[in-house]
Order: C-alpha cells, then sequence, then structure tokens
C-alpha cells in the first residue's frame, strides 16, 4: 500500500532581495529566487567566513506562489523591474527600492504585466509529433477530392496539449485563418496563451469577443485564430437569422475550423446530466444554443477543413462519425505508459509531471448504507445520502446525523468502526484524512455533490463545532448563481488558496469546474453524487491529474524541477458503481483490443484501483472489476442493450451504399416491414439534402413564414422515417440474443456460427438467408464494435448458469463474440 502514498517534497518558492554592505553596493538591491531557506540561499554566496558582522542584510522575502498553484521565477521579476525604467548595471543586481521591487512581485504574482512575453519555446512531444504528421497526411489526401470537406478527430485525453499541437498542424499546413469554436468558453484562455506566450507563433493574432483587436483592423497578412463559443458564432438572433455582429464570421473561407470539446456537441443528454442540478442559467451555458442542428453539411460557414478536439468522443466514434484514418487516440493509459518506458538517455522525461491516478473504493458501514438503499439491486444511492433541503444558510441534510458520521470516517474517528476493528481484528485502511501519507498531499480537494442544497448543507455542516478538524480548511461553495457562470467561478477557488503551499481548501461543487479548468493544487476529488456515465464521471476526475511542479532553485542546480503531485486520488463511496464506470470507460479507450478482461487490465495497471469491504483494502485485479461490475446487472437489463439505436448505422451514408446495392435492398424487402424501404431511404435522402441545402443558402431572416414550415414538415417526415428504419433494423438486432440462446457453439464467433454452423437456424429465427447477412455486414449496417460488447456481457452473465457443483466446462476456453474470439 506504501506505493500508492508518496510524500509531497518540500519547496518553498521565494523571492527574496538583500543589499551589500560595501559602500561600492550602495543603491543597489540583489533580486533572487530560491525554494529553499532565503539566509541559507543568501549565504551560500557569501563562502568566504568574515569576523564581526555580515557583508549583507536581507530586506524583502515573498512567496513566489500563486494562488492557482503555479510560480514564477526571478527572470519574471527583473523584466517588470525593467519594464518600470529601474536601472539594471549587471546581472541580478537593480538600482531600486524595496517597494520597486514589491510592486514587481505583485504584477508578476497577478499577472498584470502589460503585454505577453514569448518566453515559450519547447517543441512538440513525441505523440503530439504523431498527431500532426496522421492529421497532415490525410488532409492532403482529401485535398482531391472535393465532394466533402475532410473531418478529423483527435480522441486525446486532457493535457495532451491540443492547443499547441492544433497551432502546429496549421503551421505545417499553411493555413493562416483559423476559426475555433468551443462548446466550453472557459477554454479561451489556454488558446489564448499557447499563441501568445511560444516562439513558434511569433506574429499571430488573436481575436475573440472580448478582444481589442477585430478582423477588420488585424493584419491580414499574417496568420489569424479567432476564438469564439459555439454558443455565440452559430447561435441565431431573436429574429431566427446570423446575428448581426457575427457576419463577418459567416463571410470568410477559413483554411480550418476546430472544433474543441466536442463531446459536448456529441452527448447534449449527458452535458445537461452533469449540470441537471444547478440554476437554469448554468444549464443553458453548458448546453449552449443550437446544438440540436449542429450539423457539418448544414453550418453556415465556409471551411477547408474540420480538426475535432475532444478527450471523450465515444458517441461519435461508436456511432461511425470517424472512421479509424480519421482519428487520432491518445488515453491516459498511452500517457502513463509513454511516462513509465521513457530512455533518459533522450534527455528530461516530458511525462514525468504527468501524475498517476489511484482510485480508492469504500463499502459503508451497514449503519450508513441502509439510509439510502435503492434501485433495483438495492444499491447504496449518493444522491439519496446526500440529499438536502432549503437555500444557502438554511441549507441541511436530510440525513444530517449519517452524513455527521461520513465525515468521522473519513478522518478516522468514526467510533462504530474503531470498536469493530478492535473486535475482528481488522486492519484500519487508509481514510482520505487521517492516513498520514494521504493527509499530507490531501491539502486541496474537489468534493462532487448532487445538487447546489447538498454543496451549502455541506458547507453548513463543516463549520458546526463538532468538525473542528475541517475548520482547519477554507469552504468554498462553486454551486448555484452566486458562485458565477462558467469559469468565473474558478476565482474565489484560487483566492482562497492564497499561498497553496500554506493553506487548505476544500471546493464543493454540483457541476461547475468539472471541465475545461485547471487547477493544480488539487489532488484528490470525492465523488459523492451518482453519475449515469463514464463520460461525466471521468471528465470530473480527471482535474485532480493536473501536473504541479515547482522551480527548486537551491543555488547547486539552478534548473532542478520538483514535482510536488506524484499521485492523485479518487475516492468514492459506492463501490459497485466506480466499478462499473471503470470497466465501460476503459472498454471503449482501446479500439484496437477485442477483449474487455485485456482493456480493463491494461487501463488499471495505471490507474490502481483499491477497495475496502469492510474488512480490509486490497488491489482488485482486471477480472474482479468486471465481475463487481456485471454483478449489478440483470438479464431485462443486458436485453435492453440490444435495443440500442447505436447497433445500427442508418447515416445518409450507409443508407445511400443500400440503396445502390440491389440484392441489399432485396435482402430487406423480404423481411417483414420493409416492404417499402426503396422508397423511405429515397426520401430520407433526398428530403433531408434539400433542407440542408434550402437552410444553408437561405438565413432564417429571410425565409417567409411558409417556407419555414414547409422545411419543418419536410425535417420532420425524413427524421420519422429514418427512425422506422432504425427501429426495424434493432428488431433485427434483438433477435441475435434468442439465436444465442438456441445455439452451444459459445466458443466460436457468432459471424462463424451464423455463417458456418448453424446457416439454418439463423433463417429460421431472422428471416436472412447467409449470403443475405454478409451483404448487409459488408455494407456497414451493424456496428461490430457495440455488437461484440453486448455479446460480452451476455456471455459473461451467462457463465454462471454454466457451472454444476462446481464443475464448469468452460472454464479456460475461448469466447465468440460478434466477429472475433477472445
Amino acid at each position: 500500500m506504501t506505493n500508492f502514498f508518496p510524500s509531497r517534497p518540500a519547496a518553498h518558492p521565494t523571492i527574496y532581495a538583500y543589499e551589500d554592505t560595501h559602500p561600492q553596493y550602495r543603491g543597489l538591491l540583489k533580486v533572487g529566487y530560491t525554494s529553499v531557506d532565503v539566509q541559507h540561499r543568501v549565504a551560500q554566496q557569501y563562502p568566504t567566513l568574515r569576523p564581526g558582522a555580515r557583508p549583507y542584510r536581507i530586506v524583502f522575502e515573498e512567496s513566489a506562489m500563486r494562488g492557482d498553484g503555479t510560480s514564477f521565477t526571478d527572470h519574471e521579476v527583473h523584466r517588470v523591474l525593467r519594464r518600470m525604467g529601474v536601472e539594471n548595471p549587471e546581472g541580478e543586481w537593480f538600482r531600486c527600492t524595496v517597494r520597486e521591487v514589491r510592486a514587481a512581485v505583485r504584477s508578476v504574482r497577478e499577472q498584470r504585466e502589460a503585454e505577453f512575453q514569448r518566453t515559450e519555446h519547447f517543441a512538440m512531444r513525441p505523440e503530439q509529433e504523431a498527431a500532426v504528421e496522421k492529421t497532415c497526411e490525410y488532409f492532403r489526401a482529401c485535398r482531391a477530392d472535393n465532394n466533402r470537406t475532410p473531418h478529423f478527430l483527435w480522441n486525446c485525453k486532457m493535457r495532451f496539449g491540443k492547443t499547441f499541437a492544433a497551432y502546429q498542424l496549421a503551421r505545417r499546413m499553411g493555413w493562416k485563418r483559423l476559426l475555433v469554436l468551443t462548446f466550453k468558453p472557459a477554454v479561451q484562455s489556454a488558446w489564448e496563451e499557447d499563441l501568445r506566450t511560444h516562439v513558434d507563433f511569433e506574429g499571430w493574432q488573436f481575436l475573440s469577443r472580448n478582444s481589442e483587436l477585430n478582423y477588420e483592423t488585424a493584419d491580414h497578412n499574417r496568420p489569424i485564430v479567432c476564438f469564439g463559443s459555439f454558443q455565440d458564432f452559430l447561435g441565431r438572433s431573436k429574429s431566427g437569422g446570423i446575428k448581426l455582429k457575427n457576419e463577418w464570421v459567416h463571410a470568410i473561407n477559413w483554411d480550418c475550423v476546430i472544433l474543441d470539446e466536442y463531446h459536448y456537441g456529441a452527448w447534449r443528454d449527458h452535458a445537461k446530466d452533469l449540470f441537471e442540478n444547478e440554476d437554469r442559467r448554468e444549464q443553458a451555458f453548458a448546453e449552449g444554443e443550437g446544438r440540436d442542428w449542429f450539423d457539418e453539411e448544414a453550418m453556415p460557414i465556409t471551411t477547408g477543413a474540420y480538426l475535432y478536439l475532444s478527450g471523450t468522443p465515444f458517441r461519435a466514434i461508436s456511432s461511425g462519425e470517424f472512421i479509424e484514418e480519421q482519428v487520432y487516440n491518445w488515453t491516459y493509459s498511452d500517457e502513463q505508459r509513454a511516462k513509465a518506458s521513457w530512455n533518459d538517455a533522450d534527455g528530461p522525461n516530458p511525462y514525468a509531471a504527468l501524475p498517476r491516478m489511484v482510485m480508492m473504493t469504500y463499502q459503508l458501514p451497514d449503519e450508513l448504507r441502509q439510509v439510502a438503499i435503492d434501485g433495483e439491486f438495492d444499491e447504496f444511492d449518493l444522491n439519496l445520502f446526500f440529499r438536502a433541503e432549503g437555500n444557502g444558510d438554511d441549507a441541511r441534510f436530510v440525513f444530517k446525523n449519517e452524513v455527521q458520521k461520513w465525515l468521522d470516517l473519513i478522518r478516522g474517528a468514526y467510533v462504530e468502526n474503531i470498536v469493530s476493528d478492535l473486535k475482528l481484528g481488522h486492519s484500519r485502511p487508509p481514510m482520505p484524512f487521517s492516513h498520514a501519507p494521504l493527509l499530507s498531499v490531501l491539502t486541496h480537494t474537489f468534493w462532487f455533490l448532487p445538487s447546489v442544497a447538498s454543496c451549502y448543507a455541506m458547507r453548513n455542516l463543516l463549520a458546526e463545532r463538532q468538525n473542528r478538524f475541517y475548520q482547519d480548511y477554507r469552504v468554498v461553495v462553486a454551486a448555484g448563481s452566486s458562485a458565477g457562470i462558467g469559469v468565473d467561478a474558478l476565482a474565489p477557488v484560487l483566492k482562497a488558496m492564497g499561498n497553496p503551499l500554506e493553506t487548505k481548501t476544500i471546493t464543493l461543487s454540483c457541476g461547475k469546474l468539472t471541465t475545461g479548468v485547471s487547477v493544480k493544487p488539487w489532488s484528490g476529488i470525492f465523488m459523492l453524487r451518482n453519475s449515469s456515465s463514464p463520460e461525466t464521471y471521468f471528465q470530473a476526475a480527471f482535474r485532480v491529474q493536473t501536473p504541479w511542479t515547482v522551480c527548486n532553485a537551491d543555488g547547486v542546480s539552478p534548473n532542478r524541477v520538483d514535482i510536488l503531485k506524484q499521485e492523485c486520488y479518487v475516492f468514492d463511496f459506492a463501490p459497485n458503481r466506480a466499478l462499473r464506470q471503470i470497466a465501460d470507460y476503459s472498454c471503449r479507450l482501446n479500439v484496437e483490443e477485442n477483449n474487455p478482461e485485456r482493456k480493463v487490465e491494461e487501463f488499471i495497471s495505471f490507474l490502481p484501483v483499491l477497495a475496502y469491504d469492510g474488512s480490509s483494502m486490497k488491489q482488485i485485479d482486471a477480472a474482479g472489476i468486471l465481475d463487481i461490475a456485471m454483478s449489478g446487472t440483470t438479464a431485462t437489463l443486458l436485453a435492453r442493450r440490444w435495443e440500442s439505436a447505436l447497433l445500427v448505422n442508418v447515416d445518409n451514408a450507409t443508407l445511400r451504399r443500400l440503396m445502390g446495392n440491389a440484392e441489399a435492398m432485396a435482402a430487406l424487402t423480404r423481411i417483414e416491414g420493409f416492404r417499402n424501404l426503396n422508397q423511405d431511404i429515397e426520401t430520407i435522402i433526398n428530403k433531408s439534402e434539400a433542407v440542408k441545402k434550402a437552410r444553408k443558402e437561405t438565413p432564417d431572416e429571410a425565409m417567409t413564414p411558409q417556407k419555414k414550415r414547409e422545411l419543418t414538415e419536410e425535417e420532420k417526415e425524413y427524421k420519422s422515417l429514418r427512425k422506422q428504419i432504425q427501429e426495424k433494423l434493432i428488431k433485427f438486432a434483438t433477435r441475435v440474443p434468442i439465436f444465442m440462446y438456441l445455439t452451444d457453439f459459445r466458443e466460436r464467433s457468432l459471424y462463424d456460427v451464423i455463417t458456418q454452423l448453424e446457416p439454418g437456424l439463423f433463417k429460421k429465427v431472422t428471416g436472412l438467408s447467409i449470403s443475405d447477412f454478409e451483404l448487409l455486414v459488408s455494407l456497414d449496417v451493424f456496428n461490430s464494435a457495440l455488437m461484440n460488447d453486448a455479446i460480452y456481457k451476455f456471455k459473461r452473465y451467462e457463465d454462471a448458469s454454466l457451472t454444476y457443483v462446481g464443475i464448469n466446462r468452460h472454464a479456460n476456453k475461448a469466447i465468440g463474440l460478434y466477429n472475433t474470439v477472445i
């Protein structure tokens, strides 16, 4: 267990100034930086011992930390002093007063410098280079094809460096006009900072909603990057047309449109779930305007290429929106593998500062769990346990006594647990606020709660007299309208941190600050609410993986950097739910591996899972995670997987392939319910393209009410027909489990069973001949990746019924999935 709790190195970044008592230095101050004791550092600069008083006097000493966890050095202070007109005779000596030094330090800490300095000159990491190279090759290959604007997806986790790599892609492609659209406006600072501080982008111009520079005043001979939110640039005015102030955006032919945080456009329901308990303004901000009609072909902006950026684009990939050659993948596992395998002979490890995540799950005592047992499987419900009523100072938990005992539990003071451990001889598990190594690194944590009321109820409870331990922590409520919308909620958190090496904070939120922000001092997140999807769960969890380093100049190694966060932690008190999220998330990450157990095994080799079952805490392996994840399911829920709309592809490209193949159309029309298929597909394709063309060519404000009604009716018609075809194909998919029950070939892939072993049975069950089935498969009508997943879960659930009096004749044998065997 000690391997998971490394101690934090001592670091005290400080700016200091001293004066030398020798007459020739009168009026001069030496301004320096150190991360050790200032007296010790200055003494190192006077190695020769002299009798009498020291030949120097330290006149200034102040922390070089900012509230966001970043630190600065004397170089930045020197630059500000020079800009202030202070004379700099040589090196680090300045003819100035202590007051001027203090003003310069304050300016750097508050980042109030008059202009950005191009101080960064780092190169791309290997994975960034690979992403840029693959994307360049694809876009160049597509130039000859004028049928459709090429699009490419970077499926890359947080901390990949998407902004820097995207700019490098633009340099390599020779692009001069970039439009960056985002569903999360909070990411603007990252796009602006990279462009203005790196030497590679000298001369590039950044335009945004609140910048002084606009397109008319910009130099059109130099590259231009325009940043805006999807809600603003593609949203409609009250009259229904393009906003007047944004008409210029639609008039330019952009070299590339970059869509950042794309998952918000691809999974609106999950974005809504994340902010469901926030106020309406926050929900509107998170969901944006116009996402329901987002479509490349219908977008009223012209461009030569699209680049999509997201850390969780699972829905876009599974629906076939991007094929393999249009995707570059970089996952958490890839990052940690690169970190572990880096050869020191190649120079400093660029991944060293990226902390490993450790998940710690706890089975709560029955006394606490019983008040919040709910659901089909009598599972512990976090939303119910932390349910609160009231507002602000009056907010209180419904189960206040139990929540109080939970607070006692996580700091090791829950009396019933202590007595039970002594009686039964259990070892005490490492609790977040009692285990000494954990306590030393969890100085700043993020608590993810179910609602605004529960955030205020937790603040109020932490302030009560019996919780003196927690009163050492500054508690910040980042929830509700008073906390600010979007990134505005971050400022109070950073202010509370002050110098994060000396303070302790707890941030309470039910949705804010879970995406698009980086807070370096956060080292642990408490998942205290239910989450319906692995996307929302890990979007929030990865907030704590932001690297935290400081320069540790000690006079001997001036370029040494100390890593303050080697590990970061996810704490979860609903173990079954947490392990299901791990299983789902890891199974979606590695698209090249078919075996779910290997996918989970790879993921948890870099994100170890420690589980406390009430008696001891142990590390869980991949098989254990899948067993626990599957134990909370039923045949009914498994059957619902075969009713998923994602199992079949009914996009225009697939329907065109179908309609262009007479044999495939004949095969489908032989199935009951597909008699008018040809006519339906033709209607869908023609009307969907006509509606898109009409909306693109004619602004809404120029349309007559009659024309708008006609387009709306046509849109409803083709969407209804598309849904009908989808539902009919899904009915075919629901017959697959019946076929699996009727055959005993568990070790062969379903494709082989259908085409080679049981063709007659398959036709009886589904109505399709083998040649018909193979034809539909070749046209990508079925989503093979999701079919594999559904069959794997079906057979794993079935395992229990195949064991008789301790004998399992299928043990250690292969498992056939849809089109592969594991």
